[in-house]
């Protein structure tokens, strides 16, 4: 190899290459990994990042090298920004701009550790050290999300050094097309999109149609509530998704690639973009990659925003430029997909798992997970959950293992009252299930689905007529209205659920919403209106007492629905401090100084400015 900077020729100068980066990793001393994921930008990562490279960059010390990585996503987004440091593994959370110089010099310079930015148990305050001793972190087996949060977002070289683009090589070097196909589907990977298609078997419907050019494409158009796993992934290990689909070129005969991404993710947009211009500079993509004669490239398409636009043909005639509409699904765009070419779509999830798939082998990949649900499946775990964040486990593990273990539990201790799986049209599950193996099939049979990995964790202050309303809501506007059965059936829908939530509900409402559901799966066009209802049916089902008391007695048990409950001030615990009588909008609160106040019921409007500016806890819903 002639530099550490060109173009590969071979299969040779890739591994040379790799070995001169290793050697070159050698010599640091110390790697500062900073957390820039979605859940620590936010909050200052970028800032905190900046401060260590500018500290490396004026270090007195320089027989010290140091060198500080902006990773993707870490995974424990609720203590963000996050910042770990090798050797040792120092784990250090809620990190500031302001902390940097105390970190540089106890950790970088010294061998001690900030005792304040350690994780700290909830019940013992017993600090850990690591993520060793991090609640968290136990369980996550990371596979798609494997160098997500360990190598530099935008380098190419820490892709490489950590083995990136070797089952590249060894798919092109050692493995006829054929042999990569049976290699997928013996692993058992299923698309990690939603569909969860056996993803061994779409390759090889691709690979056997029809017609030229076929194209490959990477699904990036997250538009979940709640759902930030794609995008995480795109950001964080870009070069995973583009060795992913090269791979698939390879196995299915096409040399054109496309990824679909939100324009709504703009970092993601411009680290898959300089990854590809970085990847073909270097001969990975393009004209003969590595010598092989192969070739393959990837163009890089930013979606508008509409969630429609994850189904797979309205992502294609985004694509090709038209409105996001989908078509009927008796055409398969295996066959006819992408400019009525034969086309492979997966999820950029899907993607991410294949380079580990022939690296290390399908029976490895199909050792991971149940018996039908094979590897792992990463999840953003947010909602009334104490650590929310990015999780990727085993295929099986249960719910109660996810909220609690990983999870933490309910913020407050509060009860467990259902998480919400699969999206939009996912359901929700409620506390009798909590130990149910999460995987494809058994999330189905419970009424929800797998989908991309969104799950929404809600408590007893949830009501759930209103969150299937919020969900029935989103679905409406998100709607194409091509087909009238989505366009009019979610509207109706909608409807019934807004009388019932305002306390206009009446008898035979539920069997209406049933009766709707049911024409929905039966005859929508695309997998939006088909599992529209399930939001719906999930929480009739596990939750009807609750539709009940909205209908019948015009209450909402979890006194979140407005005008469904009323507000009432504890004497006991009002101080008569005033402030809630000074903010109500209609004077409907009385009361003397230092004396309790009382709320006049035929007056107040259920606004909730009392309760809002109460710091004593004082007024109550009842």
């Amino acid at each position: 190899m002639k530099t550490l900077v060109g173009k590969f020729e071979s299969f040779t100068d890739l591994e040379q290459y790799r070995s001169a980066l290793k050697d070159r990793a050698a010599g640091v001393d110390c790697v500062i990994r900073v957390c820039c994921g979605p859940g620590c930008i936010p909050k200052g990562a970028s800032k905190v990042y900046e401060a260590f490279r500018q500290a490396a960059e004026e270090a007195d010390d320089k027989t010290v090298s140091v060198v500080p990585k902006l990773t993707g996503c870490q995974g424990l987004c609720e203590c963000g920004p996050i910042v770990t440091l090798d050797p040792g593994g120092i784990f250090y959370q809620h990190v500031q701009e302001g902390d940097v110089a105390e970190i540089w010099r106890e950790s970088v310079l010294g061998s001690g550790v900030v005792d304040r930015l350690l994780h700290h148990d909830e019940k013992t305050g017993q600090a850990a050290r690591t993520t060793e001793g991090v609640p968290f972190y136990q369980g996550h087996q990371r596979i798609a999300l494997a160098l997500c949060g360990v190598i530099d977002a935008r380098s190419i070289d820490d892709y490489i050094a950590a083995g990136g683009y070797q089952a590249l090589a060894k798919a092109l070097g050692s493995m006829k097309p054929e042999e990569v196909l049976d290699e997928v589907y013996r692993s058992g990977l299923r698309g990690r999109g939603g569909g969860g298609f056996l993803t061994g078997r779409k390759w090889r419907s691709a690979r056997e149609a029809h017609g030229e050019p076929k194209f490959v494409i990477a699904n990036g158009d997250e538009g979940d509530p709640g759902a930030f796993m794609d995008r995480a992934l795109m950001e964080g290990a870009p070069h995973a998704v583009i060795e992913g689909m090269i791979i698939g070129g390879y196995a299915i005969g096409s040399s054109n690639g496309y990824i679909y991404v939100r324009d709504e993710y703009p970092i993601a947009v411009q680290r898959l973009r300089d990854a590809v211009a970085k990847a073909r500079e270097m001969g990975l993509l393009g004209e003969n990659i590595l010598g092989s004669g192969f070739s393959f490239d990837i163009r890089i398409s930013r979606g508008g925003g509409a969630f429609v636009c994850g189904e797979s043909t309205a992502l294609m005639a985004s694509l090709e430029g038209r409105v996001g509409e989908p078509r009927a699904k008796y055409v398969h765009t295996v066959e006819f997909g992408f400019r009525n070419k034969p086309s492979l779509l997966n999820n950029v999830e899907t993607w991410a798992n294949v380079p580990a798939i022939i690296g290390r082998g399908a029976d490895w990949f199909a050792g991971i997970g149940t018996a039908k649900s094979k590897g792992t499946k990463v999840f953003s775990l947010v909602g009334k959950v104490k650590n929310t964040g990015l999780v990727e486990v085993p295929m099986g593990m249960t719910l109660r293992q996810i909220i609690y273990q990983i999870g933490g539990g309910i913020r407050g201790d509060r009860p467990f009252k259902a998480v919400q799986t699969g999206g939009p049209s996912g359901g929700c599950i409620p506390a009798a299930y909590l130990d149910e193996a999460v995987d494809f099939d058994r999330l189905t049979e419970l009424g929800s689905m797998m989908g991309s990995g969104g799950m929404i964790v809600m408590d007893e202050d949830t009501c759930m007529v209103n969150i299937a309303r919020y969900f029935l809501r989103f679905l409406k506007e998100e709607s194409c209205g091509k087909c009238t059965p989505c366009r009019e059936g979610i509207a109706q829908m909608l409807h019934i659920l807004d009388e019932i939530v305002g306390g206009r509900g009446t008898s035979g409402d539920l069997e209406r919403l049933q009766e709707l559901a049911v024409l929905l799966e039966d005859t929508a066009l695309c997998a939006l209106g088909k599992t529209a209802a399930n939001p719906v049916l999930s929480t009739v089902r596990y939750f009807r007492d609750e539709y009940q008391e909205h209908i019948e007695n015009h209450r909402c048990p979890a006194k979140e629905c407005r005008g469904l409950f009323r507000y009432q001030i504890d004497a006991a615990a009002c101080t008569g401090c005033g402030v809630c009588r000074k903010k109500c909008p209609v004077e409907a609160i009385t009361g003397k100084k230092k004396e309790p106040h009382l709320i006049d019921a035929d007056k107040c409007t259920n606004c909730g400015t009392c309760f809002d500016v109460c710091r004593f806890a004082a007024v109550k819903k009842v």
